[in-house]
Formats: C-alpha cells, sequence, structure tokens
C-alpha cells in the first residue's frame, strides 16, 4: 500500500506539460493578421468603390422630369402644420419658384367632422398680410358624413373678397364605401360649400385618383387641381387649373419640404377666380 502511494505521487509529478515558450505566444498575432488581411483589403476596396460611385451620380443633375414645368408664370404652394412655423415675411420676399415670385397659397385648415389644422389660423392670416392670394383646404374623409364635413369646414374657414375659392382634397376611397356614394359624398360637399361662399370650389385629386373614382363630366364643373410629380407635362386630357408637380419643394422661411403648385394662365385670370370677381 505505501509502494502504491509512492508510484501515484511519482506519476502525477510527470503529468503537467511543460510551459510554452513566451515566443510561441507573440508570434500569434502576425498569424492571425495574415489571415485577416485579404478581407480587409476586399472591405477597403469595397467602400472606396461605393464612395465613388455616390460622388459620381451625386454630381450629376437631376433628371429632366424633375425639373421645373416650363411655360408657367404663375407659382404657388400648398401647407399644413407639416411645414411647421413658417416665416411668410421672409418666403414673401425671398422665395422665387423659376423667378417668379410666390403668387399664391393653399391652406390647409380642417378635416373629417372635427379636426383643425393646428397652424390654419396662423397660416391663414400671415398669407393676407404678405399679400398673397390664399385658400383653405379641406381633408374629405368619405366614412364620414359629408353634410357635415361641409358645415365643419364653413364654421372654420371665413373667405373674404379676393380669397382664392374653397379646396376640397380627395385622395382616399374606403374599400366600404361604394362608388356611387362616394361620388355622392363629393357633389354634396361641393354643392354646400358653393351655396356658403357664391363660388364654386376647387376640387384637388391626384391624376390616377381622379381617373379611377371621379372620372364623370359632373366634376369638370369644378376648376381641377391636379396632383402629378415628377413629369414634364400634365398627362390628363380634360381641363385643369393648377397642378402641383413636386412634394419636394425647398424655400427661404420653409424648414421642411414643400409641394410645389403653378396656375394655367395669367396673373390676372388668377385674380378672376377670386372670390367677388365675375
Amino acid at each position: 500500500m505505501v509502494a502504491k502511494k509512492t508510484q501515484s505521487k511519482s506519476v502525477a509529478k510527470r503529468k503537467p506539460a511543460p510551459r510554452r515558450k513566451p515566443t510561441r505566444k507573440a508570434s500569434r498575432p502576425t498569424k492571425g493578421w495574415g489571415r485577416l488581411w485579404p478581407a480587409l483589403l476586399g472591405g477597403t476596396i469595397v467602400i472606396a468603390t461605393c464612395w465613388l460611385l455616390f460622388k459620381v451620380l451625386s454630381s450629376r443633375e437631376l433628371p429632366a422630369a424633375t425639373s421645373l414645368p416650363e411655360g408657367f408664370t404663375v407659382h404657388g404652394i400648398d401647407v399644413s402644420h407639416h411645414q411647421g412655423k413658417i416665416d411668410w415675411e421672409l418666403l414673401r420676399n425671398q422665395a422665387t419658384i423659376d423667378g417668379q415670385p410666390l403668387s399664391f397659397a393653399f391652406i390647409k385648415a380642417t378635416e373629417g367632422t372635427d379636426l383643425v389644422d393646428s397652424h390654419f389660423k396662423e397660416n391663414f392670416a400671415a398669407a393676407k398680410k404678405h399679400g398673397i392670394l390664399r385658400s383653405a383646404y379641406h381633408f374629405y374623409r368619405a366614412g364620414a358624413s359629408a353634410k357635415q364635413q361641409a358645415e365643419h369646414f364653413i364654421r372654420q374657414v371665413k373667405l373674404e373678397a379676393g380669397d382664392l375659392p374653397p379646396v376640397l382634397d380627395v385622395e382616399v376611397k374606403p374599400a366600404s364605401v361604394s362608388q356611387e356614394n362616394f361620388r355622392q359624398g363629393i357633389l354634396e360637399w361641393l354643392l354646400r360649400v358653393e351655396q356658403h361662399y357664391g363660388v364654386k370650389p376647387i376640387l384637388y385629386t391626384y391624376h390616377s385618383f381622379h381617373q379611377q373614382y371621379m372620372n364623370d363630366s359632373v366634376f369638370n364643373l369644378y376648376p381641377y387641381w391636379i396632383a402629378h410629380y415628377y413629369v414634364d407635362s400634365v398627362r390628363y386630357r380634360g381641363p385643369w387649373a393648377f397642378w402641383q408637380h413636386s412634394d419636394s419643394g425647398q424655400l427661404p422661411g420653409i424648414k421642411e419640404k414643400v409641394d410645389l403648385d403653378l396656375f394655367r394662365g395669367s396673373f390676372e385670370e388668377l385674380q378672376q377666380l377670386t372670390i367677388g370677381r365675375k
């Protein structure tokens, strides 16, 4: 028994392996970098290529479709709370579109049966103060009562002589609302508002939306404000009065991007549309 114990102690002393020399530890990083350098070099080349490509593309001129439409001299904007606080004095004095001063502004007033845009009163008053022809628009909710929406707009918007006609903004048709009821609701709003202000409202909608849901001669009785972006000409064969041709304008006095619009005619013809003019 004693001999066995002595033997096991002797074996235990021989088990630990000798320590590795420091020189082998120091050689490991070099071996690791050697494996990684092809991947690092490849990544560097990819990043450099992407950067050069970005610089080349960003230096190129924008396609012609994003340039301002030619042949028009009366320009305007449409705004809401999305544009934040607007410096109307700066906008009036320094903002130009295609070298022309800002002539008109459509300002969001209401939506549905109870919503009032948080910047409406401020924007509406400021536009008049700074000599910009103004109008107010209502965002139509097809699922709500057209009559109640019209009355809501009338309560909030006090248009005066010299203002542009009121606007109905139609962009959404719920699947639950039939085509017939959808059109009837729009007409109900237009007729009630026309009765109140004594002038035909302007009807705003997208080109494709108009073609799909409002392609009816009855809507041609109202001045059409068409939204059709990044094209060099309006591809709508029917009559139209205003064209929203961009949703990414940048003007002095407005920090956020703003919609750019134009009028199909002269400034004198635009004035003929205002309330109180015949």
